[in-house]
């Protein structure tokens, strides 16, 4: 695209004729490098996500459901190279269950905001790959106990490369800053993930994804999860996406559903 896009900002917006496609940072779990245009608006929520997991405590198995309808990630471009993200967990349920004693446990409400500002360094309009940098922070605004209480943070760097054949790679190094479960302060995790997608017919796409997460925290559990899901493109401003993530690792939900939309004004 023509060097005159720096020009645009969130009071300036960039030209419909401008845009660039609609990239979103989901449905998998590697964020993308690519930046909403300038003075453009984008909304990516998850109409229903579901979280199962299963693990024996003491020799007694539990069961963990959690559901989360309608966390949203709102955008806006402030610079042809800068957006300003708003994750709200707008409403959780968490529902615990003891399979022996024959008890099972809920706690309902609002969860946490996540702010994050991200920057594409290269590759944002053109090129075969796209490299950026997106630091965060967790507000704990969660309700019932559904969060730890506690101010974390961290920093993401997403690459995005086109292979041949028409196949998109993307790539993912995060370091998150995180509240000790077990005692007081602060611990690092180290996240890595990699997707792989490609269209199948028409407007119809589909990925595959392995992501990972070691916590430096004494005896917590690495987390590894295989991915998939598809998208498709109702418009060029309108996304609809479905996916499976699958525990690998006892630490990971055995199981995570999901559908979602995103939709680029």
């Amino acid at each position: 695209m023509s060097s005159t896009k720096r020009d645009f900002n969130l009071f300036y917006p960039t030209p419909t004729a401008l845009l660039r496609e609609l990239t979103t940072d989901r449905p998998d779990k590697t964020e993308s490098p690519y930046t909403v245009d300038a003075g453009h608006y984008q909304i990516e929520l998850d109409l229903l996500n579901y979280g199962y997991a299963r693990q024996k405590i003491g020799g007694t198995e539990h069961t963990t459901e959690n559901f989360a309808i309608a966390p949203i990630n709102f955008k806006v471009g402030l610079l042809n190279n800068v957006d300003l993200q708003v994750i709200a967990e707008m409403y959780n349920l968490q529902r615990t269950s003891d399979r022996a004693a024959h008890t099972r446990e809920s706690i309902s409400g609002f969860g946490d905001v996540t702010i994050r500002l991200k920057t594409n360094f290269w590759g944002n309009d053109r090129g075969k790959t796209a490299f950026g940098v997106m630091p965060f922070v967790k507000i704990p605004t969660n309700q019932h106990g559904l969060g730890n209480r506690a101010v974390e943070g961290g920093i993401i760097f997403p690459l995005a490369l086109k292979l041949p054949r028409d196949f998109d790679f993307g790539a993912m190094t995060e370091v998150d800053y995180l509240r000790n479960e077990k005692s007081s302060g602060y611990h690092e995790e180290f996240i890595n993930s990699i997707t792989i997608s490609h269209s199948i017919v028409g407007r119809l796409s589909g990925y595959v994804e392995f992501f990972s997460s070691a916590s430096a925290e004494r005896d917590a559990d690495w987390i590894g999860t295989f991915d998939f899901g598809f998208t498709y493109g109702v418009t060029s401003n309108v996304q609809l996406d479905a996916g499976l993530n699958v525990g690998l690792t006892q630490g990971a939900d055995d199981l995570n559903p999901f559908v979602g939309l995103s939709v680029r004004y």
